[in-house]
């Protein structure tokens, strides 16, 4: 994930379709977090703790861009038949976030008031008012008596209908050392990079952010990947992996795992989460090769782009810095390979649950309900998501990116997907129509 923009995923995930080209014409994903919390959430372990209302002082609300019809259950499709199994877990790890005060800080994406959810998170945290997790049944009644959902609708007041992407936590093999086929680097966070809040100095631009560096006493833009790879002074590299154009995607997915496979610690896996970026736009390397009458546009996919590379090694730094982007990661230990990395609330997306969002009509934390197909085909995916992430290229109405997990198979899916797309917000009964923070 995550991320995470987080670069909330450089994803073009759509489409690591003919990939990366059809992310050329836009600032495409980028899933990578804006900024993860300004406060940290609950950890993941543990009982849910919920503060009283009293605890969480009202602020001030932020503009949905939405507009939202109130619906009955049976109009969600499949609703009924969506397998609830292991959502509550998914639903208590969610609450920690939505609970978590907010700081008015206009930076970060929009989140979903905690006022409204409090007492829904307060009855789910209740062993006298919560269903067994185990019991589905149960956990669909609690849902449906404290939630009511909302669809969203476009400017026409219309049901909304969006593209729905979808991607993925990439697995790649590293080593600690750089040597032999190891030789391309995930660095950290460099300790020249500044990250300036726009907002906090011109209130107008509140939500804004640049990065750069400082020379001599002005700011200037930080170094392109072309120009930080020839500083003598780079920041240190977490792992170093033994192919370029899977480190080039983990980059664009925004976070990622490593098997590492040499020294003390072979055999072991390590995330590698998103911590920062360059804020230089993303440019398609796919679009490149095509312009190079290196390829034909079509055949830019995963495997003919590593094929390229593998027949062109001596031109692979040419074609990794026709993108100037570039990401910054931070290690994380694996705790539990079921959860993923985290997403913009601070939270570890769930696979298949999970969903990046515009958070102009999807507050993150949001519940939803979403509405498509698989990818590259018309068999119905309908289920309850949980809006934890976010992205550069997920605007609009009803627009989400789907967490398909990690791994190889995981990525062939979200390759695959560009389906469309509705959705509803299953929000706080007594807190009538979405709202933000």
């Amino acid at each position: 994930m995550s991320t995470h923009i987080r670069f909330s995923r450089l994803a073009c995930s759509a489409a690591l379709i003919a990939l990366l080209a059809a992310c050329s014409t836009t600032t495409n994903q980028v899933t990578v977090n804006p900024a993860l919390p300004e406060v940290v959430a609950q950890a993941d372990e543990g009982p849910l703790v919920v503060l009283p209302l009293s605890a969480l002082p009202e602020s001030q609300a932020r503009p949905l861009a939405g507009k939202y019809a109130p619906v009955a259950w049976s109009d969600l499709p499949g609703w009924a038949s969506d397998d609830l199994k292991n959502v509550w877990s998914i639903f208590l790890r969610n609450c920690r976030g939505l609970v978590r005060p907010t700081s008015g800080n206009l930076a970060g994406p929009a989140r979903a008031a905690p006022r409204a959810w409090q007492p829904v998170c307060a009855a789910a945290a209740d062993l006298s008012k919560a269903p067994q997790g185990e019991n589905l049944a149960a956990v669909r009644t609690f849902l449906q008596t404290w939630l009511q959902p909302w669809r969203i609708q476009g400017a026409d007041g219309k049901p909304a209908a969006n593209t729905v992407t979808g991607y993925y936590e990439p697995t790649v093999k590293g080593s600690r050392n750089r040597g032999g086929v190891y030789q391309w680097p995930l660095y950290t966070v460099p300790t020249d990079l500044l990250t300036i809040d726009l907002g906090k100095v011109y209130p107008e631009l509140a939500g804004k952010r640049v990065r750069g560096k400082l020379d001599g006493n002005k700011v200037v833009p930080y170094d392109s990947r072309a120009a930080f790879d020839s500083k003598s002074n780079k920041s240190a590299a977490i792992v170093w992996v033994n192919d370029p154009v899977d480190n080039f995607f983990l980059q664009v997915q925004g976070s990622g795992r490593v098997q590492l496979t040499e020294g003390p610690e072979a055999g072991q896996t390590l995330r590698v989460a998103y911590a920062d970026h360059n804020g230089h736009p993303y440019v398609s390397i796919g679009k490149w090769l095509a312009d190079q009458g290196e390829l034909p546009l079509a055949q830019t996919s995963m495997q003919g782009i590593r094929e390229w590379a593998k027949r062109h090694p001596n031109r692979v730094n040419e074609m990794l810095n026709a993108n100037p982007a570039l990401v910054f990661f931070k290690e994380e230990v694996i705790t539990d390979p079921e959860k993923g990395p985290k997403g913009a609330e601070g939270i570890a997306l769930t696979a298949q649950r999970s969903i990046a969002v515009d958070t102009n009509y999807a507050p993150l934390g949001s519940l939803a309900y979403l509405a498509t197909t698989q990818p590259a085909s018309t068999q119905p995916l309908n289920r309850l998501v949980f809006a934890q992430d976010t992205g550069t290229a997920i605007k609009g109405a009803a627009r989400a990116d789907f967490y398909w997990g990690s791994g190889d198979e995981a990525g062939a899916l979200a390759g695959r997907m560009k389906q469309t797309g509705q959705m509803w917000l299953l929000w706080p009964k007594a807190a009538g129509a979405p709202s933000a923070r």
